[in-house]
């Protein structure tokens, strides 16, 4: 099959999911041409202005209002605002012809199959023999839609079912129709994985496909138990939440950001089109969900679901929770469980399900209820929705944001436990899971040789799960290739004279134990590697430093200790920058403060797409003492010798770190001079980052990597710009747009970024702006108010404005 290379794609329908997936696209470099309907009368504004039907800004008002609602929108669709320029609005009568020069054609319109033909029928009319079209549907099956198309639109058109928020969910369900050409499946998934960043997942056409059968399943499940066993939806939501490594929105806090009706609109179709499904009662809605929709309480659109933000008598916002019996709202119930505090030790997910399982509580018994149900249900799903069961797994993981799937789930727990389970609750094993026991395979995965393996149902054997060459997955390898390990960090070696330091802290916080890992990392590459990667696959590459340890440090004045904690960091981050191997960041999520400086010092940062970076000390009432403030003035100076105005520049860096500045994406990062265009590069999938980082590292070694020599010539501006610093933080002070001690730690990192009160222009060596920053860090630390924000942060993990 030739080549295809997508260049220009068309979406129709412009709606949240519509508007979503173009903004996507558009995040990747791809040309968008988003088309919608013209509106059939004018709205007040047009009739005010005298504007006619005929006039093109009102022809294409429903495709702008929508890219404009979601461009607005928080999280944002798009990783940079700038990358909305690629996105071309239009309206299906003037611009339908315009498709005839895109490579791929999405449609996106409402969910009726009528309206969905009719527009096939309207495309097909202009479109190039050879391009790929693809339905967005959710649920309609794909045999249908394309009924009456000729043979080539049928070989090139299939279901490509993104997730919404389409930037954000990592779903992309493949559904091939009865004639879709294999090479277009191919290259789909291999383009959803690669250039979309997407868990690529090829379903077969049956209703809700993979993801939303399982998932939906999963919450009418829940549903029915929680009449069942009488608990509170504040008691399902902790019990669903991150302690089973889901989204803190859990169950029904999640139902109320998609919205009731969504999810109404999916159990009614699989009630309806599953007859076979052996617990389709499970799909009939439950007496409260029917009120609630009569109701209108669908969620956050209709301003209150299971949850409701109100207003109480003092004006503070509160959130109330809906009573199920009663059906009214009323204040929020903590809930607690025995079982649950004995997890509070278990930092690794997977091993906390056989602790859940064996709960002596409510909890206990919750636990093993929905765990039997969920394991009957996806043993019954093979091979009706999928051959495979892995994809079963990726499809929760990727859609539903779980960080492990049923067949996991029960792997964790032992599949003849889960097979207790099940039968305690009177539900039947599945035939090929008695033969997968019978034929020795304990497990329904297995990792051999750094490979990910699943029980291929069909040969009776474990067979290893495509598509995982592109992918290092450091829990796969890391028994086999430690090199080194402390309670901090585990060194693993990644082949080819690559090694890896993955932070293993909680939160990946750098304190002593991580600061020394790092530093044997290096010494290990620097005697015996080629290159070092600083790297992990936990939810966030670093938060930053121990703040606890600071404190304790603070509190009981042991200012020597702290000056040589504070120290250690900077030299380690020195290190970083001057070794003789190269270093890459694979910063990722949340990469803040010390997280960040790390960042700052590395020879190449390799940033997945979603990564969240910034200084943002000043919320605990200090400067960066990591390095960060000397290396945004550093880079300031860089930046002089291209002839910039220096104080706007210095100034620019000076506000990144005074208004803690993060980054909405790994692209906003170049934005703010913490990545540097050139050097740093980003990668959309996430899964790929660490072979992508050990890539880098290999290359920037085999080029003959040369140790960086030490700065002595970093421009500082002295009086010059500490004059200009200090008037702002007055101004800003007297407009009370910060407080007295916002002023105190603004003006000691001026002091710092102008090099100290030096008459004029002057190169100085880094150490002596380390230490400068060293000095402001230690002396913010002596200071009460500075205390208060470190203490607010441990206690409630949100800065205090004092």
């Amino acid at each position: 099959m030739a080549k295809r290379i997508i260049r220009k794609v068309a979406v129709i329908g412009s709606g949240i999911m519509g508007s979503g997936i173009a903004c996507h696209f558009a995040n990747i470099g791809v040309d968008v041409l988003l088309l919608d309907i013209v509106p059939r009368e004018l709205n007040d504004k047009e009739k005010a202005k005298g504007l006619t039907l005929e006039d093109k800004v009102v022809r294409n008002r429903m495709v702008n209002d929508s890219l404009k609602a979601a461009l607005k929108s928080k999280p944002s669709p798009i990783y940079s605002q700038a990358f909305a320029k690629r996105i071309t609005t239009g309206n299906l009568e003037d611009d339908i012809a315009k498709v005839k020069d895109v490579d791929w054609i999405i449609e996106v319109v409402v969910e009726r199959l009528d309206i969905k033909q009719q527009v096939f029928e309207n495309l097909e009319k202009h479109r190039t023999p050879g391009t790929l079209i693809t339905s967005n549907t959710s649920g309609i099956p794909i045999q249908f839609m394309n009924e009456g198309r000729s043979e080539d639109f049928q070989k090139h058109f299939c279901g490509t079912h993104f997730f919404n928020p389409a930037r954000y969910l990592k779903l992309f369900e493949i559904i091939p129709g009865p004639k879709t050409d294999q090479g277009v499946l191919d290259f789909l998934n291999n383009y959803g994985e690669q250039y979309l960043g997407k868990t690529s997942v090829v379903a077969k056409d049956t209703p809700a496909f993979i993801g939303n059968r399982i998932g939906i399943f999963s919450i009418m499940s829940l549903f029915h138990t929680v009449k069942e066993m009488g608990l509170t939806i504040e008691e399902v939501d902790k019990l669903t939440g991150p302690v089973i490594g889901r989204p803190k929105s859990a169950t029904f806090r999640t139902v109320d950001v998609v919205g009731l009706d969504t999810l109404v609109h999916v159990a009614n179709g699989i009630a309806q089109n599953c007859k076979d499904d052996e617990r389709k009662e499970l799909f009939d809605l439950p007496d409260f969900i029917n009120t609630m929709m009569e109701n209108k309480w669908l969620g956050s659109k209709t301003g209150q679901g299971f949850y409701k933000k109100t207003k109480n008598a003092e004006g503070k916002t509160e959130i109330l929770s809906l009573d199920l019996d009663t059906l009214e709202y009323r204040a929020n119930k903590r809930a607690k469980f025995a079982t649950l505090e004995l997890t509070k030790t278990i930092d690794n997910v997977a091993d906390r399900f056989k602790v859940l399982a064996g709960g002596k509580d409510k909890a206990g018994e919750f636990y093993r209820k929905s765990f039997a149900h969920l394991f009957a249900y996806v043993q019954n799903r093979i091979p009706e929705i999928t051959d495979e069961l892995y994809k079963i797994d990726d499809a929760m993981k990727a859609g539903f944001g779980w960080e492990h799937g049923p067949f996991q789930i029960w792997d964790a727990i032992g599949v003849e436990k889960g097979i207790e389970l099940m039968k305690a609750e009177g539900l039947d094993v599945a035939t090929w899971v008695t033969d997968m026991i019978a034929s020795g395979s304990t497990s329904f995965y297995t990792v051999d040789n750094g490979a990910t393996h699943f029980y291929d149902i069909p040969s009776k054997k474990q067979t290893k799960v495509p598509g995982q060459d592109a992918f290092i997955i450091l829990d796969n390898i890391r028994k086999q290739t430690e090199v080194y390990k402390n309670s901090g960090v585990s060194v693993q070696d990644l082949g080819d004279g690559i090694l890896n330091v993955e932070f293993r802290s909680k939160m990946n916080t750098i304190g002593g134990d991580v600061l020394a890992g790092l530093n044997k990392a290096i010494d290990i590459a620097e005697k015996d590697f080629a290159g070092l990667v600083v790297g992990n696959q936990g939810a966030n590459f670093s938060v930053g430093a121990n703040i606890g340890m600071i404190f304790m440090m603070a509190v009981e004045q042991e200012y020597d200790e702290l000056n040589m904690a504070i120290k250690y960091f900077q030299d380690t981050m020195m290190r970083m920058r001057y070794s003789a191997i190269p270093t890459i960041s694979a910063a990722h999520g949340m990469t803040l403060g010390g997280g960040c400086e790390l960042s700052l010092h590395a020879d190449k940062v390799v940033a997945a797409a979603e990564s969240y970076i910034g200084l943002v000390e000043f919320g605990v009432g200090v400067i960066p003492g990591g390095g960060g403030s000397k290396e945004m003035a550093l880079r300031a100076s860089d930046t002089f010798k291209k002839g910039d105005v220096e104080l706007n520049v210095l100034q620019e860096n000076f506000l990144t770190i005074g208004m803690a500045k993060v980054s909405t994406s790994a692209y906003e990062a170049f934005d703010t001079g913490i990545l540097q265009k050139g050097k740093d590069i980003v990668v959309v999938n996430k899964d790929r980052q660490i072979a992508t980082a050990k890539a880098h590292a290999k290359l920037m070694a085999d080029a003959g990597y040369t140790q960086p020599v030490k700065r002595n010539d970093v421009l500082v501006l002295g009086k010059q710009a500490l004059g200009m610093f200090l008037v702002g933080t007055d101004s800003m002070e007297a407009s009370h747009y910060i407080s007295e001690h916002d002023k105190k730690i603004a003006n000691k990192l001026a002091y710092v970024m102008a090099g100290g009160d030096l008459s004029e222009p002057t190169k100085v060596s880094e150490q002596y702006l380390l230490d400068l920053e060293r000095e402001a860090f230690l002396s913010l630390t002596t200071e009460r108010k500075t205390l208060e924000r470190i203490e607010h942060m441990l206690k409630r993990g949100k800065p205090l404005r004092n």
